[in-house]
């Protein structure tokens, strides 16, 4: 049975992108191993299908903890049974490179972002000439790889003639639907991160008409609290942190809508098609939405959002209060996300991953 190591620099809990990814490649006979790290506020592994590990560092955050982690990874990876290694973002190419090249083993690379187009990365110029560094240094020497959507794959075949298949981070349709009784909130949920808009979302809740549940941690997480502290709105937004998979998945069926918002700083934001995305027209809720090129395709085929020009506080509130008031739009919307939902799920998406894979195991002997 052929072992894949698979790396990212979370602590696993609430990677559901990486936990499709591993249940689908064990049900494809792989061993599978996935490698995150532990912080002081990590709750215990759930038992899953697949291996898990979790490495401790010392720093947790900055340039000294992304070579502390690779560090580490480095040497863990150096004695493992292994025959793939797939490095998941830039965060943990360095060291799955080196150990692939010491070991002669086979690896991957799995973007799921343009990584150096991250706006907290482009708007430190020397963190992001670092970034690009290791960018033009590994990518090329991966020839193996696959990322989330059309444009991304462009690029890299384009600045490093590298050709990634294109696997979309689809949730799985359930079996049994939830419940949908709708309840009077609005769901934001994913990273807590800049570039998302909290600097105008919160400000924008005073004159919202209802609340605002954020389900998530990340960069931005402590300015989006005092944000709420300096607008006086703690009644109307409800910061939760982290969120396991299950509870996101019982909860958001019942808001009103969901919103995927970002700032159009840096390609990363522009040209993203992000989990929550997804997760919205799999929960069967109406979102609000930037009007970007990738969003902008599927709403264009299965009119599931209301899309936005920009994040502007006034845009927001307009749009967003519209929404709330119109239930004949709302409905409609909720209708075609349970119409869509059929095409655009995991378990159509991972046939292209289970392909992938068994063509590396294929061309490797």
């Amino acid at each position: 049975m052929p072992k894949i190591i698979l790396t990212v620099t979370n602590d696993l809990s609430y990677d559901q992108r990486m936990q499709r990814i591993c249940h689908s490649l064990v049900k494809e006979d792989f061993e599978v191993l996935l490698v995150g790290r532990l912080l002081k506020d990590s709750i215990p592994l759930k038992k899953n299908s697949y291996a898990q590990k979790r490495l401790k560092c010392f720093f947790n955050k900055g340039l000294s903890f992304y070579v502390e982690y690779n560090f580490r990874l480095f040497f863990f990876l150096l004695f493992q049974k292994v025959d793939f290694i797939c490095a998941i973002d830039l965060d943990t190419i360095l060291a799955v490179y080196f150990v692939s090249v010491l070991r002669n083993k086979k690896r991957v690379y799995d973007a799921h972002e343009l990584f150096t187009e991250q706006k907290e990365i482009i708007t430190r110029p020397f963190v992001h000439s670092i970034w690009l560094m290791i960018e033009k240094f590994t990518v090329p020497k991966f020839k193996n790889g696959y990322t989330v959507n059309q444009f991304i794959q462009n690029e890299f075949k384009i600045k490093y003639g590298v050709e990634y298949e294109v696997i979309r981070n689809l949730p799985i349709k359930p079996e049994i639907n939830v419940s949908s009784s709708i309840m009077n909130f609005i769901i934001y949920q994913g990273a807590v991160n800049e570039g998302r808009s909290f600097e105008t979302l919160i400000p924008a809740m005073k004159k919202i008409e209802t609340t605002l549940v954020i389900c998530g941690k990340g960069n931005y997480f402590e300015q989006t609290k005092r944000l709420i502290e300096e607008n006086k709105i703690a009644n109307k937004v409800e910061l939760r942190g982290y969120v396991s998979p299950d509870e996101l998945f019982q909860l958001t069926p019942h808001a009103k809508f969901g919103l995927t918002l970002f700032e159009s700083a840096g390609l990363n934001q522009y040209q993203s098609l992000s989990n929550r995305f997804f997760d919205y027209i799999m929960a069967g809720i109406p979102q609000v939405c930037v009007d970007f090129p990738e969003y902008k395709k599927i709403n264009d085929e299965y009119n599931i959002a209301v899309m936005i020009e920009n994040t502007e506080i006034n845009t927001l509130v307009q749009t967003m209060n519209n929404l709330l008031n119109d239930t004949v739009v709302c409905e409609r919307l909720r209708q075609n996300c349970l119409k869509a939902r059929e095409t655009l799920n995991w378990q159509n998406e991972e046939i292209k991953l289970k392909t992938f894979w068994k063509n590396i195991c294929t061309s490797s002997h």
